[in-house]
Order: structure tokens, then C-alpha cells, then sequence
């Protein structure tokens, strides 16, 4: 028998200065089985620094044909494809070829390796690759309840995170700008 996700909830209070966007969001994630707090809340991060009214989360892990965090076109063409985690290089070219706009978010302890041996050929493609702060990832997770109230704002290169449990200051690191 299959192992079920657990089911999290958040209420975001997010401000981008980034891009003037403020909004409330009221996100149901499910955490795979075979997925750790971190990478959760590495993908609530990609989705705060990209939230749009039609950014949505994908089945995720369970679908490998889809990428962790997506926006649709109303005639269903990706907008935007977005990886978590350290993806290899065919599986980002793929997503080049299938989305308007292609983002990679490495956030673990292996991101570095993972970077030097691929830059090269990541530099071929049109993809736009970022890293978080490893961290402030780990604290971040270190916050987890099942349901949380949130305020995310983001500046520059940090998303200053408040949660009941105490404050985190998330930092993004762009790798690559395409």
C-alpha cells in the first residue's frame, strides 16, 4: 500500500517590493512521502517570489512529467515551469522546450557540486537558475506546523519570513539570468 502525502496549509500575507505584488494566499501543499520540510518549503519560497493569480502547484514528485510549480495559459501552454531542487540538465532543456519561461530553485547542502559540474551546460540553455540560502531553509523547516500563518516579504535578495515560531531571513542567489 502506497504512502499518503501529509497535507499542510499556509496563509501567506506576501509583499514583493520587488514587483509591487501584495496578496493574500491561501495554499494547500501536499509533502510527498519521499520528500523532506526543506524541499517543501523551498517550493512555498519559488512560489512566493513568482506568485501570480494562475501560479499553481503540480502533483510534483508523484509526476515527473511536471514540474514542481507551474503557470497556465488558459489554452493550457506553460507560462512558466518551475524546478526545485537540483534537476539534471536534460530535464531542463526539456522544460525550455515546453514553457515560455523556465526557472530552476537548488536550495540544499549539495547545490554548490551541483552548480560547478553543470554551469557549462546550463549556460547553453534558457533558464533562469537561483539558489537559496541552505541555511535559512533548515530554520525555515525547523518552523513547520500543519497549519501556519505566514507573512512573507520580499526586498532585494531576501524574503524576510515572520511565522508564530520566530523569523527567518530567506536569501535567493541568482546563478543565472536568462
Amino acid at each position: 500500500m502506497a504512502l499518503k502525502p501529509t497535507i499542510y496549509k499556509f496563509r501567506v500575507a506576501l509583499t514583493d517590493m520587488n514587483r509591487d505584488y501584495y496578496d493574500s494566499l491561501n495554499l494547500t501543499v501536499a509533502l510527498h512521502p519521499s520528500e523532506n520540510e526543506q524541499r517543501m518549503m523551498a517550493r512555498l519560497m519559488a512560489f512566493c517570489l513568482n506568485a501570480s493569480p494562475e501560479l499553481q502547484f503540480t502533483k510534483g514528485l508523484s509526476t515527473i512529467e511536471e514540474p514542481d510549480i507551474w503557470e497556465k495559459s488558459l489554452d493550457d501552454q506553460t507560462l512558466v515551469w518551475i524546478d526545485i531542487g537540483e534537476p539534471d540538465v536534460d530535464r531542463v532543456k526539456k522544460a525550455t522546450r515546453l514553457s515560455k519561461k523556465t526557472k530552476v530553485y537548488s536550495f540544499n547542502t549539495k547545490s554548490d557540486v551541483w552548480w560547478q559540474q553543470n554551469q557549462g551546460k546550463f549556460g547553453y540553455l534558457d533558464a533562469s537558475i537561483y539558489r537559496f540560502n541552505n541555511e535559512s531553509i533548515e530554520s525555515l523547516a525547523g518552523l513547520v506546523t500543519r497549519t501556519m500563518d505566514l507573512s512573507v516579504m520580499i526586498t532585494g535578495t531576501s524574503l524576510f519570513v515572520d511565522a508564530e515560531g520566530g523569523s527567518v531571513e530567506v536569501t535567493v542567489e541568482e546563478l543565472q539570468d536568462k
